[in-house]
């Protein structure tokens, strides 16, 4: 019976929701703490933290499998699909967030230097990750994960370093740690352990939503390629969904942006570099596509805020106009796109 699937579906969502305030709570308190601004926050902490369900997904199922296996196949949609839907999706709803919170499509108080350095190591490295299939050779694409991987530690240290000493005014307004109310003043120890709670309840919700979802793709026939470019990481990448529409409301947008584009640097780099190491790397056209797709919803966004000096919230609405094309591009070849299954 499908019945029994979408409650679950439903109960995980709350489930993911609830984590989801957890995190940001304390997430924000790891920044004061650590004495940090909420571009290194939202960028490297809140990003790596709920950016782990979707990287186990693909993990999981490369590791499951033989070489050049289906279930490679699958993993590498999923590394390609969870930056296309953070470049499309996520955008699109941080937007409507705002608008529908603040009824106007007034600029967003971002940080815009935050911003450009992450779309612009986004599309850099992607870019990098993307070309690196085209390599004839092994030791080449090998050489390309090691650049990844020293990449993604060079930004995350430009990143603290630039951020350390230089708490924001979002910062100011933190409610009080939930494990921790009666202090205004948690101690760390505790901060790190509603950050281990709410990461614990985000990633048992998304495994209960990534299993619900994948049962009721199977009972509608979706194929499975198709489940991996798109169904399973709408699915993973519900916490930067909800910690991001969390900080929007709360006016808080530099968090709610550079939670969705640190996560985006981090699945750029890290996770392309495992699927290079451990897959033959081979892209199908469907999955090109998707790359093709999130680097020019970025793009757009970079030259919006570079030649605007800013981003409103109608700027992250027609992100989705990227996914739209790569939905009506899968129903026009839907026969060519099955047949790769």
């Amino acid at each position: 019976m499908i019945f029994p699937e979408i409650v679950k579906l439903a109960v995980s969502l709350i489930v993911i929701l609830a984590g989801a305030e957890l995190f940001t709570n304390s997430v924000e308190w790891l920044g004061r703490k650590l004495n940090l601004g909420d571009g290194a926050v939202g960028s490297v902490f809140a990003a790596v933290g709920t950016a782990l369900p979707e990287t186990l997904i693909p993990l999981i199922a490369i590791l499951s499998g033989g070489h050049g296996s289906a279930q490679h196949a699958v993993g590498i949609g999923a590394i390609l699909g969870a930056p296309f839907m953070l470049a499309t999706l996520a955008l699109f709803v941080t937007g409507l967030a705002a608008i529908i919170k603040r009824r106007n499509n007034a600029q967003l108080s971002i940080i815009p230097d935050v911003m450009k350095r992450d779309m612009r190591f986004f599309m850099l490295v992607y870019a990098i990750a993307i070309l690196s299939s085209f390599l004839p050779a092994w030791p080449l694409k090998v050489i390309t994960a090691v650049f990844l991987v020293c990449a993604y530690a060079a930004y995350v240290y430009k990143t603290i370093k630039n951020s350390k000493g230089r708490p924001d005014e979002e910062a100011e307004s933190v409610s009080s740690l939930y494990l921790w109310r009666k202090n205004p003043s948690p101690p760390l120890a505790i901060v790190l352990v509603q950050i281990a709670a709410g990461l614990g309840v985000i990633m048992t919700g998304a495994f209960i939503f990534v299993g619900s979802v994948q049962a009721v793709a199977a009972y509608w026939g979706v194929p499975v390629l198709i489940l991996s470019l798109i169904i399973t990481p709408i699915a993973t990448e519900l916490p930067e969904k909800f910690n991001s529409i969390l900080w929007v409301r709360r006016g808080k947008d530099t968090l709610a942006l550079g939670n969705i584009t640190g996560a985006m640097v981090f699945q750029s780099s890290i996770i392309p570099a495992i699927g290079i190491l451990l897959t033959e790397w081979k892209l199908e056209p469907i999955a090109l596509l998707s790359a093709i797709l999130a680097l020019g919803a970025i793009l757009f966004q970079y030259a919006w805020l570079t030649g605007r000096h800013g981003l409103k919230p109608s700027h992250l609405l027609m992100s989705v106009m990227f996914y739209l094309v790569f939905i009506g591009v899968l129903i026009i070849n839907s026969n060519t796109a099955f047949s790769i299954l």
